[in-house]
């Protein structure tokens, strides 16, 4: 009889000790919930006098030791920053990037070709970028309008050409860059004899 209420002691003296590391890092604001208290009282009350109930051996130190694994919360995921045009720059050459060498707003008639840089920021799946180029001179002409399709996830050049096998006539121009059909960026130029 002694030895059975030994054992169901000891049976429950482990058992509060698994209830308490199985509630470890459950909450972790809260201090543990003292499972092992409530059940020492009476596993205390039916052991025979004279000895002691414990946590089997290295309990606490594996309790102690789950807690310091418990991992730091994660920062939460921002959502990246939408495609947006940070900046336009016309010139009449590009390198190998696709960005203008040689930023201007006027151009010679012998000027071949004309390049737009768009440089974007932002992230996007996709998108559609257009450059719309008019001749102001008299009623407006549009010269070109070119659409190109971006999907980035970070800082892009997108460059956009329109050239002319003649001479350009001479006077003030423009370029219109869109964003999903919303303008976003413009710039006056203008093209003189040379």
């Amino acid at each position: 009889m002694t030895r059975s209420m030994h054992s169901f002691a000891l049976y429950g003296a482990v058992l509060g000790s698994l209830l308490w590391l199985g509630g470890c890092g459950k909450h972790e604001s809260a201090p543990p919930a003292p499972a092992s208290a409530s059940t020492a009282p009476a596993a205390a009350a039916s052991a025979p006098a004279g000895s002691a109930t414990r946590p089997p051996a290295g309990a606490a130190s594996a309790a102690a030791a789950r807690a310091a694994s418990v991992a730091p919360a994660i920062a939460p995921v921002t959502a990246p920053a939408p495609l947006s045009v940070a900046k336009l720059t016309l010139g009449s050459a590009v390198n190998a990037d696709h960005q203008v060498i040689r930023a201007s707003n006027s151009f010679a008639t012998s000027d071949k070709i004309l390049y737009a840089s768009v440089a974007t920021e932002g992230s996007s799946g996709g998108a559609t970028l257009n450059a719309k180029w008019s001749y102001l001179e008299g009623q407006g002409q549009l010269v070109s309008s070119i659409s190109q399709s971006i999907a980035t996830d970070g800082p892009a050049i997108t460059t956009f050409k329109v050239q002319n096998p003649d001479l350009w006539p001479e006077g003030r121009y423009k370029v219109e860059i869109s964003l999903d059909g919303k303008p976003v960026a413009q710039q006056d130029f203008a093209i003189k004899k040379s």
